[in-house]
């Protein structure tokens, strides 16, 4: 494990002079290129080290661009930086063309000061929660390099929790940032839907697609938000700290439970540490959530067979062979299914939101397992996708925002725990306050 690096540290650092965006940034890249976990898939150093000495002559001439001027970004393979290809894991892309613009989140990152430094490692397409399915191998968790990372921003999450980065965006379909957040034991902000442009962003399921962001903290993370979320944000709106009558769901359902006893430990000690801060505790049943659930895996299988349909027919030897299986299995499904279970998520959202509406925030597990071994598709005879996957997903069928904290708690195998914060009334900065009260009950 390397370092981590918080952006109100690194923030000050540079602005006082202290440390240059050159320095912070050749930094960077020179860890990205000796890092041991595949995080990394592009290194643009000319690139990087250009725009980080800009960073640094704005300085000397008195321009700060906010907290994130200079600071280096990590970009998941499956968004759009201008001039480097985007290849989303898979030798289906590997002649791809430089793209010839930012995606919206870049661009406004970048506008805000960031230096993009590399493109990340993804699951083949997005399309998986292990992160270890890909044209380039399986991302290394850095806790411990014979694991996943948790997919499908499985390069995101390794290189922030490996002190590579202090920032970086992934996306999220249905777990994509929250799960490897969990499993390397960082921050995974899923915004609400539609809330951050997915333009330049290669599509796994559009109607459930969000771009989303990973940091070392919840602090650092409240500070991308204020970025991304607000054409004049610089990095500040940081939210006022404090629980104190915030009303937390606790869902009690059996679909909530996860399988991992430590992962239930450490969703009750964040739920102590909530109320010992102030919030109120309510229990919350969500009777329809089984039904709703049922309808990602169609949804998601359609959207992404119907983009792929073309390759797939034209040159399937160039996916990997499970993404290749799991695509396929959706060539026949009649557009009907597709349509019911789109009419089945409409109708259910609003009952789901109706069970949780007398809380402000729901906090569960992000996952029902920790990260498990590379490679291993069951574990005690518990499948290992569908168990990464369905405490996060039903908040991509309802578009709510989300973020995956690190429970107060320190497992004995050293495997991280992440607890999900979901706004119901809060909004991202409110579910970031409620996870920063969290993460303060480790210190």
């Amino acid at each position: 494990m390397g370092r981590v690096t918080d952006l109100r540290s690194l923030g000050m650092a540079i602005r006082s002079g202290e440390l240059s965006p050159t320095e912070h940034v050749t930094d960077a890249l020179d860890r990205l290129a000796a890092d041991p976990y595949n995080a990394v898939v592009t290194l643009d150093r000319e690139g990087a080290l250009a725009a980080a000495a800009a960073r640094t002559d704005e300085l000397a001439r008195g321009r700060w661009r906010g907290p994130l001027h200079g600071v280096a970004l990590g970009v998941k393979d499956l968004i759009d930086v201008a001039g480097l290809p985007t290849r989303c894991g898979s030798n289906v892309l590997a002649d791809a063309p430089p793209a010839t613009g930012d995606s919206p989140a870049v661009a406004r990152l970048r506008a805000a000061g960031a230096v993009v430094v590399a493109k990340l490692h993804t699951q083949e397409f997005a399309h998986g929660p292990t992160g270890d399915v890909a044209a380039t191998g399986p991302a290394r968790n850095p806790h411990d390099p014979t694991r996943i990372t948790g997919g499908s921003s499985s390069g995101s999450a390794a290189a922030v929790a490996a002190g590579h980065v202090p920032l970086a965006l992934g996306t999220d379909t249905g777990c994509s940032v929250r799960t490897p957040a969990a499993h390397c034991g960082v921050v995974g902000l899923k915004p609400a839907f539609g809330h951050v442009s997915t333009a330049g962003v290669f599509p796994l399921a559009e109607s459930l697609d969000h771009v989303g962001l990973l940091t070392a903290d919840t602090h650092s993370a409240a500070v991308a938000w204020d970025v991304l979320d607000r054409a004049e944000g610089t990095g500040g709106g940081i939210p006022t700290p404090g629980v104190t009558g915030v009303r937390v769901g606790v869902l009690v359902d059996d679909y909530w439970r996860p399988v991992d006893p430590v992962i239930a430990e450490g969703v009750a000690a964040a739920v102590a540490a909530l109320e010992k801060a102030g919030a109120q505790i309510v229990e919350v049943r969500t009777p329809m959530i089984d039904e709703l659930a049922t309808t990602y895996p169609v949804i998601v299988g359609a959207e992404a067979y119907a983009t792929h349909a073309p390759w797939l027919a034209e040159r399937p030897d160039d996916y990997q062979p499970l993404i290749r299986e799991r695509l396929l299995t959706f060539a026949g499904q009649p557009a009907r299914e597709y349509v019911v279970a789109q009419r089945t998520r409409r109708r259910l959202v609003p009952e789901f939101r109706a069970a949780v509406e007398g809380v402000d925030v729901l906090v569960l597990a992000t996952t029902r397992l920790r990260a498990t071994p590379i490679g291993q598709a069951e574990v005690d005879g518990v499948q290992v996708r569908p168990a990464l996957l369905a405490l996060s997903l039903p908040f991509n069928l309802s578009g709510w925002p989300a973020v995956s904290v690190p429970a107060p708690v320190d497992p004995p195998d050293g495997l991280p725990v992440g607890v999900q914060v979901v706004g119901v009334q809060l909004a991202e900065r409110g579910i970031l306050r409620v996870a920063a009260a969290i993460e303060s009950a480790r210190r």
